[in-house]
């Protein structure tokens, strides 16, 4: 008779975001979420989306997380929260022996991230940080390099445009009006799904999604290290950002180890921009060929009448990243620390550093070294 599998039980650490994380980690059948948690202290605005999560699922709202700890019996912590906040519930979920899901970006601080990697490994925790490396043109990618199909890797490029809105067009904003609230944007921008940056802190695009083509390069270059950065940075579409001084348009070029050059150019460029969202590929140079793959594919086109305005026209198949992600998390569960995470606590860590050196050298216009 096969033995039942354990089923691990996890609490939704904040649902401020998108819900896709605790969804995700709700759908696997391994998992059952078996509540939300927060603290008593966060706005009304934070509250109500923490219940109104809950109640979808039938489950208890903790306004207190350490009860949740003490209570809930959890195997897992799943991190939603605003982005500056990420790095100090994932601790204490680690601190109270939790494993964690948490969603990007880490944190916009590296202090903070330095911090959540030193729990982490105190406490010998698993702490798997969200991406996009488990899309089906990803792992094609990456095992046409593995094979060594275009020999040894010297370059890649990728392009990672982002075609969703950020409100106001830039030059909007007429004389004498006040400066967007970032946080009032950004709550504004839940509605639509636009509202990647939400909290108190604004963030460029560099912070908001940097870390996913950051991870695709660190994935398929086997993790090399990077060490100097260049940059150009710029506001150049939405007048949020340029009312907050944070970049919605970016280049960055990175010197990796072994002369391995990494180039990314990265913007959200609205929603009129592309039918999908957005474009987003991949170009390796290696020694004995060359690769070009969009993330996108496959997909497939549909039009039809009455379409809505905003529905994608172009569909994505075979798309089980957030499925895998989760898979792969259980497989660490219960590997111990010899099975590996595509994207761990001090992945995301170094990859926050690139970023902040990348804004650095945006605003200095010099290269930026990294330690």
């Amino acid at each position: 008779m096969t033995e039942a599998k354990k089923r691990y039980r996890a609490i939704a650490l904040s649902v401020v975001k998108h819900d896709y994380l605790p969804n995700a980690v709700a759908a696997h059948p391994r998992f059952d979420v078996v509540a939300v948690a927060d603290d008593a202290a966060c706005p009304d605005w934070v509250h109500q989306r923490n219940q109104l999560y809950a109640d979808q699922l039938g489950i208890p709202y903790h306004k207190d997380p350490q009860v949740a700890f003490d209570t809930c019996g959890a195997d897992v912590a799943v991190v939603s929260s605003e982005a500056e906040r990420h790095c100090d519930l994932a601790m204490r979920a680690a601190h109270a022996g939790l494993h964690i899901i948490v969603d990007k970006p880490l944190s916009t601080t590296l202090a903070e991230c330095d911090r959540l990697v030193e729990a982490v490994e105190k406490h010998r925790v698993r702490c798997l940080v969200w991406n996009r490396n488990y899309l089906p043109a990803l792992l094609q990618v990456r095992d046409v390099v593995a094979r060594g199909d275009i020999g040894a890797l010297q370059a890649i490029h990728c392009d990672f445009y982002f075609s969703k809105d950020a409100g106001p067009p830039k030059g909007s904003r007429r004389e004498g009006d006040p400066p967007i609230n970032w946080l009032e944007r950004q709550l504004e921008a839940h509605a639509d799904g636009s509202d990647g940056g939400v909290g108190v802190l604004p963030m460029g695009e560099l912070q908001i999604e940097g870390i996913y083509p950051l991870a695709y390069m660190r994935m398929l270059t086997g993790g090399l290290a990077v060490e100097r950065v260049f940059a150009r940075t710029a506001t150049h579409f939405h007048q949020a950002n340029v009312d907050n001084e944070v970049d919605d348009l970016a280049t960055v070029t990175l010197e990796m180890a072994g002369g391995v050059v990494g180039t990314l150019c990265l913007g959200r460029i609205g929603a009129a921009a592309h039918p999908d969202i957005g474009e987003i590929k991949l170009h390796l140079l290696g020694s004995e060929g060359r690769l070009v793959i969009s993330e996108a594919r496959p997909e497939v086109a549909l039009h039809y009448r009455e379409q809505p305005p905003l529905e994608f026209r172009h569909q994505r198949l075979a798309e089980e990243n957030n499925f895998l992600l989760v898979e792969e998390f259980v497989r660490a569960l219960e590997g111990g620390e010899d099975e590996g995470l595509v994207l761990d606590a001090r992945g995301a860590r170094d990859i926050c550093a690139i970023v902040n050196a990348a804004i650095e050298s945006g605003r200095n216009g010099e290269v930026v070294a990294l330690g």
